[in-house]
């Protein structure tokens, strides 16, 4: 996994600086925008199904066909609703700053393809083969960085709009190779629609906690657009992409951990939590490096993108903790989803979701992308606090109540 993850951050980082350069920060940052705004409804097509197959085929590997089956019918279904929630969200809220033309690929390519995608690996995930997970997102990133070369060398006057048709065709030829590879593993596709209603309501919780995480990701840069402009969107959206790339190496430990979470979470928060106090150690120390590195190496980053990028080194600047705080918090996050409080989790992403909007509202029109960054700051640190807290007050609930059913039979003999 860590292989696959450094193979794609040096292809994500071609294809960072090229679709940067070609576009420019203003024209960039249409395409951010439409990205983040998508982000925020994605993890609802599907209905956290994925997850759903994750949890089960991790305790019973003969679940993954009737699984897999029921993850695509369902994302077939939702998708097509969420994209056209997005369009309509999109007038409502930015009315006309970012094309439709721009809006509508984006939404086809992360609103179902990249969903495909995610399952096909969570599908990898859970039967422990993390190569073939690895495969599936480095041919993504093969499709995106080629579509990025053609954009540079070959498109005379790149814009947002050919950016965005050239993003949706090289995501539809991942996630048709990414169907392939499971369909290939696991026999031919069985499309289902069934969820029980325990389902339904786990699913909820799954794609409630996804979206509240891509929220606090990526809905300062759909606010950005609205009070900030195109620009201020470009240059806080570059500066956030390099922390995302930053993110890579923790992202191969948080995916390959993900099916013996739920493993260790069969025995009690305890069994999750201790299993993430082994790794958080290693992920805390990565964390901390590239905060600094960042730090120190963002001067750098207005060279690579060219004119229009100035502010992006101290965009970068103020954002770089952000890696140290993403390293803990997803490994407290998944200590909860582990052991089964999926609801606990998602109603502490929701609270921060609320936090985080609110900051923005108040900070980006007095600062602009410098508030944006503030926000994203004090969220991620409220995270982390927050589900820790919810640990300890579980783990506590948990050994109170072992405690009292050691009692009960020597009271009663």
């Amino acid at each position: 996994m860590l292989g696959g993850q450094g193979i794609r951050l040096f292809l994500q980082a071609i294809y960072f600086l090229l679709i940067g350069r070609a576009l420019g920060a203003g024209q960039y940052g249409a395409f951010i925008g439409a990205v983040s705004l998508v982000a925020l409804v994605a993890p609802f097509c599907g209905w956290g199904t994925g997850f759903l197959l994750l949890k089960e085929v991790a305790r019973n590997r003969e679940a993954i066909s009737r699984c897999w089956g029921r993850a695509l019918g369902v994302i077939a279904i939702s998708g097509c609703l969420l994209v056209g929630i997005v369009l309509l969200l999109s007038q409502a809220f930015w009315k006309g700053s970012v094309p439709l033309k721009v809006l509508l690929p984006v939404a086809i390519a992360d609103g179902i393809m990249v969903r495909i995608i995610d399952v096909a690996a969570q599908a990898f995930l859970a039967v422990e083969i993390p190569r073939k997970c690895a495969e599936i997102y480095v041919i993504l990133s093969v499709a995106r960085t080629s579509a990025a070369v053609y954009l540079g060398l070959i498109v005379s006057s790149p814009t947002s709009v050919s950016w965005s048709l050239l993003y949706v065709i090289g995501t539809s030829a991942a996630a048709i190779y990414s169907i392939v590879a499971v369909t290939r593993f696991v026999g031919p596709i069985k499309l289902g629609l069934h969820l029980s209603g325990s389902e339904w309501k786990e699913g909820f919780y799954f794609a409630v906690s996804q979206s509240s995480q891509t929220a606090y990701n990526d809905v300062d840069k759909t606010m950005l657009v609205r009070f900030g402009g195109l620009q201020a969107t470009g240059i806080y959206g570059a500066a956030y992409r390099i922390v995302d790339i930053s993110f890579a190496p923790l992202g191969a430990l948080v995916l390959t951990t993900l099916a013996r979470f739920f493993r260790h979470g069969e025995s009690g928060i305890a069994g999750s939590a201790g299993f993430a106090k082994r790794l958080l150690p290693y992920a805390a120390s990565y964390g901390l490096f590239a905060a600094v590195f960042l730090f120190v190496a963002s001067p750098i980053l207005p060279k690579l993108l060219g004119a229009g990028f100035e502010q992006a080194t101290v965009a970068l600047q103020w954002l770089s903790p952000l890696v140290f705080l993403k390293s803990i918090h997803y490994f407290f996050a998944n200590s909860l989803s582990g052991a089964g409080f999926q609801g606990f989790r998602a109603s502490i992403q929701i609270g921060i979701v609320a936090f985080n909007i609110g900051l923005n509202f108040w900070l980006i029109p007095a600062y602009s992308w410098r508030g944006a960054a503030w926000a994203s700051l004090a969220s991620d640190g409220a995270l982390a606090i927050c589900l820790l807290g919810a640990i300890l007050a579980l783990g506590r609930r948990e050994v109170i109540s072992e405690d009292s059913r050691a009692i009960e039979p020597s009271v009663i003999s």
